[in-house]
Formats: structure tokens, C-alpha cells, sequence
């Protein structure tokens, strides 16, 4: 008998998509798509049950529906999609609360799989060149979607102790690019004027869409694995980024940033959270040893190749909205002077 998988984030793009993969493994028997809206895309053969994970009643789910594995995929990055950063930690943290809790009292549960990211482990001028799996952010984030993951992670920890014969995997993924998705980084790289951090040129590493959703299936089919990097091989600099998007930079110096943050997302030109421009002025690379070794999956792009596939796909803002970006970097350069002038 085959698997019966609950996605949960089912309604979101990777979550979709990654359910209606799923559907045609040989050996999965039945999928089912969990949210609290219907999913917007089609989901091939899976079946939608509309529930919310900060529910108890996801438990009734799991348990009447014998669920024998569970792939977390609702863990939002972006705060404007999620309804504010309020009901996005909401989610993050008290829905992988609930759900877990739900694993936990449902003894058809074997196999848990959890989308993480490589945010948890910060972005600091103190940083190696690669992060692996066993090491600690040099510089603990404090906010917004990493500091979620972070706590997500904590409890997911917590819930291997105390139900040690689950098998538990873990994949903590580079920035996910591609063609269909939107994040923080493809809001970015779409703007007409690409704001940097003056000195700072960061390393990033991208992985494509296809590579994000084949890795996840890869976890969901084979025994736990643990912590797991996922990226695409090779890096480019923010810089590199921008000219391949074929949009001009302006630097703005990096006490700016938060400010220059606020400012666009209030203008509603791109989701900029206030870490953000720190990550692209001191990047960050993973190690994908045990992507290879332990998880068994090889990337079919790499970072490069992940990032022209986005830009491939045309995806920008209308032209209208430059005056209001280049409004936006001149208040945020205005804010510098005034602040150095009262130093």
C-alpha cells in the first residue's frame, strides 16, 4: 500500500505544485491539500479539505484520513501575501504548533517533512564561506520570516524527541527562483531600480522551482534525512544578479537600509522586509554535501541557470511606478545625510 501524504500550504504556488507532482509517484496512493482558502491552480488528483493548521481540527484531519506523512509547506515568507506580519507568524509559528501537536496524538503518523530555509541561519559579515548543516547563525536573526523559521525549527526538534519513531527531514532551501513564483528576492530583482547596499556586493544561491518541488518529493518518499541544504551549484553576486535582470543599481549606504525598506513597502512598489538588503550586503552560500550524499537529489539548475529562468519569464513592475522608486531611494538617501549631520 502506498503512501497518504497532507501537504499543508496546498493554496500556495510551491505548495500546489508540489502536490500535483506528488499525485503521480507510484508510491503515493492519495494526497490531501490543506488551506484555508482553495488553492487558485490546479492540484492534479489531490483531494482539498479547507482547514486551518492553528486549528485543533486539523488533528480530526490527519487521524480520520490515516495520514502516514506530512510535508509542511506553510511556512510563509512574504507577510503582504500572508495578510501582515501579525497573521503571518500566526501562521508560521502557531500553525506548525498546532500541527505538530496533531502529529503527535496520530499514531498513522510516520514520516514528517518540513520546508525550512537557509535564513536561519542569519547574514553577518562574520559568516563562513559556506554554512553546513551542523552550524549556527554567527549573528541570530531577530525578525521576520528567519526568526520564524528558526522557532519553526525548534519545535520540529522537539517533536523528533518526543515521537522518535517518526522519520524526520528537514530541507532548508536557498532563495527559490523561477518563472512562476513571486518572494521577497524576485519582488527585488523586478523593481526598474535595483537599490544595493553601498560597499557590499553579497554572494547568493538560488534554486529553480522544479528543483525546490523535486527535492521536497525526494524527502517525502524516502526515510528521513534529517537537516538538509538545498541549492543550485555555483553563486552570483547581487550585482552579477542585477545586470543579468538587465535593470541599473543605485547603492545606498547600509544604515539607509531599513528606512529605504520601509519606504517602498509602503509605496506597495515590492515586499522588502527590513533584514532583506542585510542579506544582499553580505549574502550567504550553503553547503549542498548532504543534499548529494544523504537526500540522494541532484539539482538540474544550477544558480546561474535558476536566475535566467526567471528572468526568462519577463516578470517586472509597470514602468509607471519608477518615479515612485527613485522617490523612495532619494528619501532614503535624504534620511542618510540628516543622520550623518546630527551625528
Amino acid at each position: 500500500m502506498g503512501q497518504v501524504v497532507l501537504v499543508t500550504g496546498v493554496s500556495r504556488y510551491l505548495g500546489g505544485r508540489f502536490a500535483r507532482v506528488l499525485t503521480e509517484h507510484p508510491g503515493v496512493d492519495r494526497v490531501i491539500g490543506v488551506d484555508v482558502v482553495p488553492p487558485p491552480h490546479p492540484i492534479g488528483g489531490a483531494d482539498f479539505v479547507r482547514a486551518d493548521i492553528r486549528n485543533p481540527i486539523i488533528a480530526k484531519v490527519i487521524s480520520q484520513a490515516n495520514v502516514d506523512t506530512v510535508a509542511h509547506l506553510n511556512v510563509i515568507a512574504t507577510p503582504l501575501s500572508a495578510g501582515g506580519r501579525v497573521t503571518m507568524k500566526e501562521i508560521n509559528v502557531i500553525g506548525t504548533m498546532q500541527l505538530l501537536a496533531a502529529c503527535q496524538k496520530a499514531p498513522s503518523v510516520q514520516r514528517l517533512v518540513v520546508k525550512s530555509s537557509g535564513s536561519v541561519y542569519g547574514s553577518s559579515p562574520r559568516d563562513p564561506a559556506m554554512f553546513t548543516e551542523e552550524m549556527g547563525p554567527k549573528a541570530l536573526p531577530r525578525t521576520g520570516f528567519a526568526k520564524d523559521s528558526i522557532e519553526v525549527e525548534g519545535y520540529v526538534r522537539g517533536f523528533s524527541r518526543r515521537r522518535a519513531d517518526v522519520d524526520v527531514s528537514v530541507l532548508r532551501f536557498a532563495n527559490i527562483i523561477g518563472p512562476g513564483i513571486s518572494t521577497v528576492l524576485t519582488d527585488y530583482f523586478t523593481l526598474p531600480v535595483v537599490p544595493t547596499v553601498l560597499g557590499f556586493d553579497g554572494r547568493l544561491q538560488f534554486v529553480h522551482e522544479d528543483d525546490a518541488v523535486g527535492a521536497l518529493v525526494a524527502a517525502t518518499v524516502t526515510e528521513g534525512v534529517g537537516l538538509v541544504n538545498v541549492a543550485g551549484d555555483g553563486v552570483v553576486t547581487v550585482s552579477q544578479a542585477a545586470r543579468l535582470a538587465g535593470h541599473p543599481t543605485v547603492p545606498v549606504p547600509l544604515p539607509a537600509s531599513g528606512w529605504l525598506s520601509q519606504v517602498v513597502r509602503r509605496a506597495r512598489l515590492a515586499n522588502l522586509p527590513p533584514e532583506h538588503l542585510q542579506h544582499m550586503a553580505f549574502g550567504r552560500v550553503l553547503d549542498t554535501t548532504r543534499m548529494r550524499e544523504v537526500l540522494g537529489f541532484e539539482p538540474a539548475f544550477t544558480t546561474a541557470e535558476a536566475f535566467r529562468a526567471f528572468v526568462a519569464s519577463g516578470r517586472g513592475p509597470e514602468p509607471s511606478v519608477l518615479p515612485a522608486i527613485q522617490s523612495a531611494l532619494g528619501a532614503a538617501e535624504r534620511w542618510t545625510r540628516a543622520m550623518g549631520t546630527t551625528a
